[in-house]
């Protein structure tokens, strides 16, 4: 019978770029206030990328680099690259290959994954059964995003413009033996379809003959659209059912949980699943006021950011949980590991 691994997470790291957008910019060009900004969203600055400095890949690589110094590790001795976006550098091929290029690697598996807030927990249960069945030893898993070339500053873009920043986030994932506690418990996906065209960015479409046309761009077709109104009311029902499922399956309650790192995709909604499960505000880890909502970087930007403020300890019961387009929602429970 073969030997069955466990996977545990060894170095975090995140890269933000150096440019700042407080929500004082986005009032020159949109017909909005600090204050409303800030009470619907939580969000007072975030990060844009600097074009000719910053690509997705390359942010994915800055992310990787500390990850895999914080794990002892050189890029080398990767096995596999994880990459979740919905910001890739190009339409194809994928950034996973793009960021091996940058880190100096060649020939191993890179995989992209598309499943936009959930992606990094996505791509944490990928990792995590790759590693159970021996296939790979030492796994880059990352989240990045490009976004503030997505939307549109102005008042016709207000509602996803107020929200959205740029950044990535990396981990280590490294095979151990079954009876190291500090793994990845379980993790838990889902997805539901039927509310596809509710959070989305239709254009360019391979449902057209022609992908992109002057009249998508006048229109504003290629901008992306939210139903924020469902969004909210299908999150706060599906993060604490994703939560409450990694904890039942391991046999623990809300009451073990040491920290809570959710997808920051809005405080409101932050504040709602923290007071609906009845877990005290120094439980669950917000960065939304800084860095807005990254995407499929947002939880490991958390993640390493928690870790480096000794929010987690080495020990600790440690739950991301997510919900984003599609609809897809997942969580993983962890006994941090360093």
């Amino acid at each position: 019978m073969a030997h069955l691994f466990r996977a545990k997470i060894t170095g975090t790291g995140f890269y933000v770029p150096e440019r700042v957008v407080p929500n004082s910019e986005l009032q020159l060009h949109i017909n909005t206030t600090d204050e409303w900004i800030q009470e619907r969203t939580g969000i007072k600055e975030r990060r844009f990328f600097e074009e000719g400095t910053d690509t997705v890949s390359k942010m994915g690589a800055r992310a990787s680099k500390i990850a895999l110094e914080k794990a002892g590790l050189e890029a080398k001795d990767i096995d596999m690259v994880l990459f979740a976006t919905l910001s890739p550098d190009y339409y194809f091929p994928g950034s996973g290959v793009v960021m091996l290029r940058e880190l100096g690697l060649a020939e191993i598996p890179a995989l992209d994954i598309r499943m936009q807030c959930s992606g990094f927990v996505y791509g944490l249960s990928v990792a995590d059964q790759y590693i159970r069945t021996g296939m790979y030893k030492k796994i880059l898993v990352v989240g990045g995003e490009i976004q503030s070339n997505i939307f549109e500053l102005s008042d016709r873009g207000r509602t996803m413009a107020v929200i959205f920043g740029d950044g990535a986030g990396a981990v280590v994932v490294e095979a151990t033996d079954a009876d190291d506690e500090n793994v990845i418990l379980s993790t838990h996906l889902h997805s539901d379809g039927r509310f596809a065209e509710e959070l989305m960015q239709q254009h360019p479409s391979s449902n057209k003959k022609v992908r992109l046309t002057s009249e998508m761009l006048d229109n504003g077709d290629l901008l992306p659209y939210m139903n924020g109104q469902l969004v909210f009311k299908h999150a706060v029902k599906r993060f604490p059912e994703a939560i409450k499922e990694a904890l039942d399956k391991n046999n623990y309650t809300i009451d073990d949980l040491d920290l809570l790192i959710p997808h920051q995709a809005n405080i409101r909604i932050a504040e709602y699943v923290q007071q609906s499960m009845g877990l005290p505000a120094e439980k669950v880890y917000n960065n939304i006021h800084k860095y807005g909502n990254t995407t499929a970087a947002s939880i490991p930007i958390a993640l390493s950011e928690a870790i480096d403020m000794g929010k987690a300890k080495k020990g600790d019961l440690v739950c991301m949980a997510a919900f984003g387009s599609g609809f897809t929602w997942a969580s993983a429970l962890v006994k941090w590991a360093y």
